[in-house]
């Protein structure tokens, strides 16, 4: 009678067990391919690349301006002599106070670039990032999806392994309007 009892029991939790994971319901998604079908991606890349030549551009003119500046005095120091002593040595002192000034301008207008293209890049992909994550959370909802993990992310806090799990990647790109191509498939691992 004690057997049979412990029968029924473990029989109704195994079951009980595989209604609650019946319940759960897993997706994923790769964002990486989704972002990389986006012709925003392609526009935002551009607009990046020509503000990084732009200022590209104007660090090297102040570095052509440095050279320069550096040759004069350098030529400058050449003709040093004990009769112009004073005069060239006044005229130098000024190049490289003048020298260092431009020097820094350099240091600066590099950090001052760095930020503006990290602004821009921020800017500009903000809004296609929500755009993207409101898709995903649109297909999750429209599949009755529990969770739905981001099989390009090497993140520990995402799933390393989708055995079964439903891929919404070219779900979530006919959702935004991409090129619904074939997923990548997800690396595997143990």
């Amino acid at each position: 009678m004690n057997l049979i009892k412990t029968i029924f029991i473990a029989l109704g939790l195994t079951l009980t067990a595989n209604i609650v994971h019946a319940q759960q319901k897993i997706g994923s998604v790769n964002t990486e391919d989704i972002f990389a079908s986006l012709s925003e991606v392609k526009t935002i890349g551009t607009t990046i690349d020509n503000l990084t030549k732009t200022r590209q551009t104007e660090i090297e003119k102040l570095i052509g301006d440095y050279q320069t500046k550096l040759k004069a005095a350098q030529d400058k120091e050449k003709t040093l002599s004990e009769a112009n002593k004073e005069a060239v040595t006044k005229e130098l002192i000024a190049a490289q106070t003048e020298l260092q000034a431009l020097g820094k301008k350099i240091e600066e207008t590099r950090t001052q670039a760095a930020k503006d293209i990290s602004a821009k890049q921020n800017e500009l992909f903000s809004p296609l990032q929500k755009k993207v994550k409101d898709a995903i959370y649109a297909v999750a909802k429209e599949r009755n999806l529990n969770f739905v993990f981001d099989v390009a992310s090497q993140e520990s806090n995402n799933l390393l392994y989708t055995d079964g799990s439903e891929d919404i990647t070219a779900t979530v790109k006919t959702k935004l309007g991409a090129t619904a191509t074939t997923a990548k498939p997800a690396g595997k691992s143990k």
